[in-house]
């Protein structure tokens, strides 16, 4: 979510004009010399002063000026990436393969990456561009030079420069990081740095002041003041729930610290939300305590591990639990497994829903995944699952989770079916149709056409009604039905009982399995009459 520099500039601007205006109507502006158009000055001496409400400091500086020393700047250096500049408007196209050399301005998040190559095109031609630059922020921890930061920050870095607050420049080099939590820890060489602590104990409350101080902009030692708004934010992330910190917080402030008034490290700043581009005072900060914990782990061996089942997995929502009769249930639902992998062998089954790891309930996705990568590899997890309707156990041996750019690159090549003509087609008067889906055979001529596994069994979507509940769910031609109701379906009148149960048990929808893509997926569709 970025905005052209001119559009955030004109924002601020307006916003300026609005404040001024309000001084105007409480009488503390005054007209310039001269004709009265020039515009409007304040005058400062008639500038009500608000007396700090209850319980806040009168000034951050004393909590500034202790913390401050230990907080660094981080100036990276890196190879551009030549496939991004695809998503660079006027470069989608760009006919020259370029080698990635090139340097680009702005923070971390905002640095330009180089030119994609184009096959078939020799290499070096057009313009080189200079390595990339980009920068963010950290932390010391220890006074032998360890430092926080977003994994984000340095994850392709070439070169690492921490500067510290008294313009020192230091050689950085990364002794690990974690995809997971987006956290990294880098060394510097020296001892007798300032450094500051986690506060793992006496967590603020919602509604307590913070601190943050970090680069943004490259502006190093840039402080900020807020409060706590929320524990427990999901931004879409697995292994953390975030805090949300109602501070200014910019480009270049990731990897920073987060203080309490104490001086203590409560989060590490990582996110922003901003529809502009720019800080709309609405920040995202992991946890102390699980930063604390991934960092002591980096140091010690350099490597994060998590247990894996190998499964592709969904929330168990209130509307799925309502399609199956299952009240209150709430869990994961296994959309895919992995051919092969643990809990294929263990017999995990695409549909089933996990209600607790190991005796720990589950009711979401994410808190299903952070059980699974507690365990060691080769450790067994009881996994407690309703199948059909029924409870039962199933056990797992865990194996150790990939990195999560391998995970998406998993994602990414999974399917891949074409989507040719209706070879062996049969008329489209033929085909019954179930809540709005027109349904054909899976039969051989399809399985071609759509490069289908030989496992993969259910029936076709030939045509969907556009005013039906399944057209607005998303679903479309060459869709497959692979279950409904909890149980596989390999017809359309098997489609069409699981319906009729549905609709005889009253039932407001069914629940459904649909591949796409060498994937599967669920979704509740509606019981029209």
């Amino acid at each position: 979510m970025t905005s052209k520099k001119t559009g955030y500039l004109l924002g601020a601007m307006a916003g300026v004009g609005v404040a001024t205006a309000a001084l105007a109507g409480a009488g503390l502006s005054d007209r310039s010399p001269g004709t009265g158009n020039e515009g409007l000055l304040i005058r400062a001496s008639t500038a009500p002063i608000f007396a700090p409400p209850p319980g806040a400091p009168l000034s951050f500086a004393d909590i500034f000026d202790k913390v401050s020393p230990a907080v660094v700047s981080i100036n990276v250096t890196s190879d551009a990436d030549p496939a991004a500049l695809r998503r660079i408007p006027g470069f989608e196209n760009f006919p020259f393969d370029i080698n990635p050399r090139g340097q680009a301005p702005g923070g971390e998040e905002d640095a330009q990456p180089g030119t994609p190559g184009q096959p078939g095109q020799p290499p070096g031609r057009g313009p080189r561009l200079p390595p990339q630059q980009s920068s963010g922020s950290g932390f010391f921890i220890s006074a032998d030079g360890y430092v926080v930061t977003n994994n984000h920050v340095v994850e392709n870095a070439k070169e690492i420069k921490v500067v510290l607050k008294d313009e020192r420049e230091l050689d950085a080099v990364v002794v690990g990081r974690d995809e997971g939590t987006d956290l990294a820890v880098l060394k510097v060489k020296g001892s007798g740095f300032p450094f500051v602590n986690f506060e793992n104990a006496a967590k603020p409350r919602v509604g307590d002041w913070v601190i943050t101080v970090g680069n943004p902009f490259g502006l190093g030692g840039t402080a900020t003041a807020g409060i706590i708004s929320a524990y427990g934010r999901d931004i879409g992330e697995t292994f953390v729930d975030y805090i949300q910190i109602d501070a200014p917080i910019n480009r270049g402030n990731s990897g920073g610290p987060t203080f309490d008034v104490y001086g203590r490290v409560i989060g590490v700043n990582t996110a922003i939300f901003s529809p502009s581009g720019g800080s709309v005072g609405i920040g995202f900060a992991i946890p102390a305590e699980v930063a604390d914990a991934i960092t002591k782990q980096l140091i010690a061996g350099g490597k994060i591990t998590r247990g894996y089942i190998g499964a592709s997995i969904q929330n168990f929502t209130a509307e799925m639990a309502e399609a199956q009769g299952l009240g209150a249930q709430r869990g994961a639902i296994v959309a895919n497994v992995t051919p092969g992998g643990p809990s294929e062998r263990g017999g995990l089954q695409s549909g089933d829903i996990v209600t607790s790891v190991n005796g720990v309930n589950v009711k979401s996705s994410s808190e299903l995944t952070r059980e699974v990568a507690k365990a060691q590899a080769g450790e067994v997890l009881k996994l407690d699952v309703l199948r059909g309707g029924k409870r039962r156990v199933v056990e797992i041996r865990s194996g150790v989770r990939p990195t999560e750019r391998e995970l998406a690159a998993n994602d990414n090549t999974q399917g891949g079916a074409s989507r040719g003509g209706a070879e062996g087609a049969t008329p489209q008067a033929q085909r019954p149709v179930v809540l709005g889906l027109a349904l054909a055979p899976l039969d051989d001529a399809a399985r071609r056409r759509l490069s289908l596994d030989p496992g993969v069994r259910g029936v076709l979507i030939d045509r969907v009604d556009q005013a039906s509940d399944a057209a607005q769910r998303g679903l479309r031609k060459d869709d497959i039905i692979v279950q409904a109701g909890g149980l596989p379906v390999g017809s359309a009148s098997e489609f069409a009982a699981q319906v009729d149960i549905a609709k005889k048990a009253g039932r407001p929808s069914v629940l459904v399995g649909v591949h796409r893509g060498g994937r599967t997926s669920f979704l509740p569709l509606k019981i029209s009459g």
